[in-house]
This record gives C-alpha cells, sequence and structure tokens, in this order.
C-alpha cells in the first residue's frame, strides 16, 4: 500500500509538512510506503480548459509543466492521497488550487481515475478560515468519488510561524487517529478490518 502526501506550503519543513508527517507516521508503521511530494513554491499554472486530456485520456494534462505531471503519476499510483496546504485568505495555497483544478479535472475525464481511493485533507491555518480550506479540498475529492475518512476533528492544526504547530497537541492527536483511520479504512477496503480491532468498536 502507497500513502502520498503533497505539501502545498511554500515553506518545505513548514506547518503544513509537520501535520503530514505526523499523518503519515502511523501509516509507515503498519509497513504502507509514504512519500512527501513537494508542491508549494514550484511552478505551476491552473487548468486552461483546453480539454486535451480528455481527448487524449493519457492521465495526463497536456501542459506539461514543471510539477503537474509527475505528482499527477503519483497520485494515480496512490492508495492514499494527503492534500495539505496553509490558509491564504481562507483558501488554499494558488499551488494547491491548481494542482486541485487539473487534477481533478483529468481524473475526471479519465474515468474518474481517483475513484475508490483514499483521499484526506489536512490544514494549516494562523487562527480562522481554516475549514474552507479543509473544504476545497475536500470538494474536488468528492466530485471524483475518493472516500474520505472522518478523525477526532476537523483536520486543523494551528500556527503561524514555521513549527508553531507542534505546540498544537489536540492537532497531533487528530493527524495521528487520521493516519490509523487511513490504514484501517485500506484495510477495510482491502477485506482486512478484522486486523483492526481497536477501530471497529461499536460496529454490528
Amino acid at each position: 500500500m502507497l500513502a502520498v502526501a503533497v505539501n502545498g506550503s511554500v515553506h518545505e519543513n513548514g506547518n503544513t509538512r509537520m501535520l503530514l508527517e505526523k499523518v503519515l507516521e502511523p501509516i509507515r508503521e503498519v509497513g504502507w510506503k509514504t512519500e512527501i511530494v513537494q508542491l508549494g513554491g514550484k511552478n505551476i499554472h491552473g487548468c486552461r480548459a483546453c480539454f486535451q486530456c480528455a481527448g487524449k485520456k493519457n492521465f495526463k494534462c497536456a501542459f506539461d509543466d514543471d510539477i503537474f505531471n509527475g505528482i499527477a503519476a503519483k497520485v494515480f499510483a496512490a492508495d492514499a492521497v494527503i492534500l495539505g496546504s496553509p490558509t491564504y485568505f481562507t483558501d488554499v495555497s494558488a499551488e494547491m488550487k491548481a494542482f486541485l483544478d487539473r487534477i481533478g479535472f483529468v481524473a475526471l475525464t479519465n474515468g474518474c481515475a481517483l475513484k475508490g481511493r483514499i483521499g484526506a485533507a489536512v490544514v494549516a491555518v494562523r487562527r480562522g478560515g481554516g475549514t474552507h480550506v479543509f473544504d476545497t479540498i475536500n470538494h474536488m475529492f468528492l466530485m471524483n468519488g475518493v472516500v474520505v475518512p472522518g478523525s477526532t476533528y476537523w483536520n486543523l492544526g494551528f500556527g503561524r510561524m514555521p513549527g508553531e504547530v507542534a505546540d498544537d497537541s489536540e492537532a497531533a492527536a487528530n493527524m495521528l487517529h487520521l493516519g490509523k483511520t487511513i490504514t484501517w479504512l485500506g484495510a477495510a477496503l482491502e477485506g482486512k478490518r478484522e486486523q483492526y480491532p481497536d477501530m471497529n468498536k461499536g460496529r454490528s
């Protein structure tokens, strides 16, 4: 099993990256392969609505810029995709928005290529607006048939300067739970839910 996390923050080792790493901890512990891909700060433009992906159906955007198709290939190969973004004016970073529009459309025009994968949104926020970022990412997931797991709260971590999110203990607990839920869900989708008795409490 493979989990790919995409960091939409220009700060490669900032708060968003720290939250993604926390989600991946329990995923690695059960033997999944994991990778964090840097998106923030890269040269990526938005969807140009050329519809060439619909015609070619090769799981690629016709505009092969510095970053998009390389990340898209990793996402399409993954069993779970975690997209992380900081909060900029109550929404995702510009790079993440460009990626969402393009990966979402390429997936839709290639037979809903993300359908059945696990997808989670992770958000770093200073104070307010984080739930809108969370929604923006999940809108793309849900429109593409991605299975979106819950956790103990919205997947938000609070902090302004790089590293401050480490002081948010509730966020850390939530991210760890999210990672465990992803592995449980991956096992459930493979018919192995019985391996995770703690996650099955309350089920008939």
